[in-house]
């Protein structure tokens, strides 16, 4: 990690946007996509221990949760050829791509015993930010687009989504199962250890 600055500076103009705005969720998505935006423009921040992939699946690290739990930013690290099974979220999220890209297919509501149905597919580079929510859209497979190499995006949710009971569902039957994911890491990183700049800047 290089610039903690910039990942405290975000949460800190967030957090204003949430005081503001925090039961709009049309005015939380246009003043706090550009703030995601510029966060994963650059690649000079995230901590290395919340960049690992793993073999076995996808990772989903917390990076900071609210202290009211009005919002969550997670690290989802994805190897070569990971996926997400079909899934919602219950409450509005914006996924950024820090590094590689990812591909989403979005799903509509399913209709009980009839397959699921695909209503749309796209790709997310670096920088780009994407939306969901029960009002924009909220059921989807999001995976890795690279073959070779992992890809990170950044997540904020209004919600500490570790915590929310959500779905999968079964493409073929559009049959919902509850889940809680969870998180991959038991602490958090610290981005508030600015001892050293102090130090620096009083002579102490």
């Amino acid at each position: 990690m290089t610039d903690a600055a910039r990942f405290r500076e975000f949460i800190a103009r967030f957090s204003a946007v949430i005081d503001r705005h925090g039961d709009d969720e049309a005015k939380v998505f246009a003043e706090g996509a550009p703030l995601l935006a510029e966060l994963v423009r650059h690649d000079d921040w995230l901590p290395e221990a919340f960049a690992r992939e793993a073999a076995d699946s996808y990772r989903q690290y917390l990076l900071y949760c609210d202290p009211r739990e009005r919002f969550s930013v997670v690290s989802f690290v994805w190897g070569p050829g990971q996926r997400t099974p079909v899934h919602d979220h219950t409450v509005w999220g914006m996924v950024g791509v820090l590094r590689g890209a990812e591909t989403c297919e979005e799903y509509a509501v399913p209709e009980p015993g009839a397959p699921m149905r695909r209503t749309g597919a796209h790709r997310v580079a670096p920088g780009e930010v994407d939306k969901v929510s029960p009002t924009v859209g909220d059921i989807h497979v999001v995976a890795n687009a690279l073959p070779d190499r992992p890809s990170i995006s950044i997540h904020v949710y209004g919600a500490n989504i570790g915590a929310v009971a959500r779905h999968v569902f079964d493409p073929a039957t559009g049959r919902a199962s509850r889940f809680v994911s969870g998180y991959h890491n038991a602490t958090l990183p610290n981005f508030w250890d600015r001892s050293a700049e102090v130090r620096a800047r009083s002579g102490a």
